[in-house]
């Protein structure tokens, strides 16, 4: 067996411990929604059918069919951004400052669901406008990321120059910075939010998350309710914050996943100075871990020269 085939069966168990640590945390969370959701989803079924059958005892007239059929209605008006509550007309969803936020939400892979394209020709160019604009996404905004965190640095070797505790000061300043960057982009939003959308503070903030995380479920959108009135910069202000805030948090993600590998690699080191204090004791090698021969057979660059006779 070559080196190669050696080296990838040692990191099988590494990987099958992160495997491990995945699927009981998404287990974990499913625990977690199962029983703060589960409940509230069963009384909300029930609730739901009693007032159907509130509906059809106060309208005889109305049979399961006409019900069923109403409720078309209003799922095919609420697809096209239409209100129920007034005969005046509309625009819809199909405006050029909500497409062009949609076009964002595609690009940026949010992609809510509250608004779809039903045509043909629509889906088709979907499909090749995603292709190209998502890579095209993520590569601007990695660099409106890297923008940012020099403009970080920056002024952090600035304050660090004038300072003694070069340490203290860099944390200092990185905490700053990201406490403005939860003000611009959480704070900030949630309260215009509220305004605009009438939303509370914990729905508004859930909304910021869920929209920068890419997550987007689409059960809050902002800029989409047919009875409230737009002023015509909200549709620019949600496609800027969108872009920005996107930039900001994936600085953030990438920072965390920094912290959390330095962290590995320091347990890591502690578990390797631990495993050959104990292969020492045992006076041989044959104790070793896989990940410790792994790292040793990667110092291996020439194999053994042997003398022939």
């Amino acid at each position: 067996m070559g080196v190669k085939e050696k080296l990838s069966l040692m990191q099988i168990p590494s990987i099958l411990l992160l495997g491990f640590v995945y699927v009981a945390y998404v287990l974990i969370g499913g625990v977690v929604f199962w029983k703060l959701e589960g409940e509230l989803g069963m009384k909300d079924v029930s609730y739901l059918l009693e007032k159907k059958e509130r509906l059809l005892s106060t309208y005889p007239c109305l049979n399961q069919a006409g019900l069923e059929a109403v409720a078309q209605v209003v799922k095919d008006t609420s697809k096209v951004g239409l209100s129920l509550k007034s005969n005046g007309t509309a625009d819809g969803f199909w405006k050029f400052t909500s497409s062009a936020v949609f076009a964002a939400t595609v690009v940026t892979t949010i992609g809510y669901g509250n608004m779809i394209p039903s045509t043909t020709g629509g889906q088709i160019f979907c499909v090749f406008f995603a292709l190209f604009g998502i890579p095209l996404n993520i590569v601007v905004l990695n660099r409106v990321g890297k923008y940012i965190l020099a403009i970080v640095r920056n002024i952090s070797d600035f304050f660090e120059k004038k300072s003694s505790r070069k340490t203290c000061t860099r944390f200092f300043i990185h905490f700053v910075c990201y406490v403005n960057g939860v003000a611009l982009f959480f704070i900030m939003p949630m309260i215009v939010f509220k305004q605009q959308e009438g939303w509370t503070y914990a729905e508004a903030i859930y909304y910021c998350f869920i929209s920068l995380s890419t997550i987007g479920f689409g059960d809050f959108v902002a800029d989409s309710n047919p009875d409230n009135y737009y002023p015509k910069w909200y549709s620019v202000l949600i496609a800027s914050w969108i872009f920005f805030g996107m930039a900001w948090l994936a600085l953030v993600i990438n920072h965390s996943i920094e912290i959390l590998e330095r962290l590995n690699n320091y347990f890591k080191k502690q578990f390797k100075k631990n495993d050959n204090q104990q292969g020492d004791e045992a006076g041989g090698t044959a104790d070793k871990n896989p990940e410790t021969q792994m790292e040793e057979e990667d110092e291996i660059t020439q194999p053994p020269v042997t003398e022939s006779t």
